[in-house]
């Protein structure tokens, strides 16, 4: 069972100023509040305030000018690369002390992981969904969807945590050699339930990100469905796996 725990403070303030920025309270150009004023209104310390302004400064929200003052840049416009990499990370992460396994076990593939996967809607598949956290509170919820034929032999379908990421657990445990993975990116509102474990409000737009791993013969092999709270345009590609 999930268990809600509330954002630390210099989270809801990194989350605030981005409403801001969305809803144009705090325009393109504009200065943003004093150190001292955001103190005060969210009833916090210098350097919780300090570090939620690095971490929009670090993301591309707003930028610094010394001896002015901190400036609204807008909401950042994510590249081509940055999904690249962004998929990339759902197939290398680990489950590590930062990811919190929600659900493992056989289920019937969903209609957009059997198609993804070539497969009969009521193809059995074992399914890993995970709950991944930061500094800044919940970023990621992804679902890991891999054929039971593919799964044998594996710790797949263990309610352990995996060391390493799945596409390396099953190039070591099933030698198969991978050769790209294309990606799927769209944007939604949340389901109350993902809402939820997100920590965010249901009329918050994610991005839903459906990556794809083929092998050499342009097989697919297995599917991650991630939902991160974002807004985005619908970008679809393939790349090469390192």
């Amino acid at each position: 069972m999930a268990i809600n725990v509330p954002p630390p403070k210099y989270a809801v303030v990194v989350n605030a100023v981005q409403q801001r920025i969305e809803d144009g309270t705090y325009a393109p150009g504009a200065v943003i509040p004093s150190e001292t004023q955001l103190m005060a209104e969210f009833d916090t310390s210098r350097p919780t305030i300090v570090r939620a302004l690095g971490i929009l400064q670090q993301d591309g929200w707003i930028e610094s000018q010394q001896g002015k003052g901190r400036y609204v840049k807008g909401r950042p416009t994510p590249t081509a690369q940055q999904t690249a990499d962004r998929a990339l990370e759902l197939l290398d992460q680990g489950e590590d002390a930062e990811v919190t396994l929600l659900r493992v076990g056989a289920i019937m593939a969903p209609n957009r992981a059997a198609a993804a996967l070539d497969l009969e809607a009521d193809t059995p598949v074992i399914l890993r969904r995970r709950l991944v956290n930061a500094e800044v509170g919940p970023v990621e919820l992804s679902a890991t969807y891999v054929p039971v034929e593919l799964s044998a032999g594996t710790a797949l379908s263990q309610k352990t945590p995996l060391t390493d990421g799945v596409l390396r657990h099953l190039a070591d445990r099933k030698g198969i050699v991978f050769d790209h993975a294309t990606e799927r990116i769209s944007a939604r509102l949340p389901t109350t339930e993902e809402a939820e474990l997100l920590k965010i409000t249901e009329r918050d737009a994610v991005l839903t990100l459906l990556v794809t791993i083929f092998d050499r013969a342009g097989r697919p092999q297995f599917a991650v469905d991630a939902v991160i709270p974002a807004k985005r345009h619908e970008i679809e590609g393939s790349f090469p796996l390192p």
